[in-house]
């Protein structure tokens, strides 16, 4: 699968992060990604704000090796794109690339999941 990698400035770095081109990124891994409740906590929380977030601004519940594990979900079926800052390992939500291949599907799934939030005190 073709995929694209960070700024050349990572490249110097040595620190590449793979994401998959736009044209690649498959529908089932989006909704992977999205099925389980931390990734979905992490992308809720960037759709939220504006630009991009580190991996330390999310408070998950569950150690760092599988917050790592989640987040590496979330870059490889394309719902989000990292990229280091320094040190920091920076955020965003594809929302174009996604709101482009598959229209409405990420405003409904954010929908969703702020009801059940509602409904379960989430």
């Amino acid at each position: 699968m073709p995929t694209r990698t960070t700024t050349p400035e990572a490249t110097r770095q040595g620190r590449l992060l793979e994401h998959p081109d736009t044209a690649d990124i498959r529908l089932e891994a989006v909704l992977h990604a999205l099925s389980d409740p931390m990734r979905l906590k992490v992308v809720r929380t960037l759709a939220e704000e504006p630009g991009e977030l580190s991996c330390s601004v999310f408070d998950l519940p569950v150690s760092k090796s599988t917050s790592t594990h989640h987040f590496r979900v979330l870059r490889e079926s394309g719902v989000i794109n990292q990229v280091y800052r320094g040190t920091a390992k920076m955020n965003a939500l594809r929302r174009a690339d996604l709101d482009t291949l598959f229209p409405g599907l990420l405003d409904s799934v954010l929908r969703a999941a702020a009801r059940q939030a509602g409904r379960l005190g989430g």
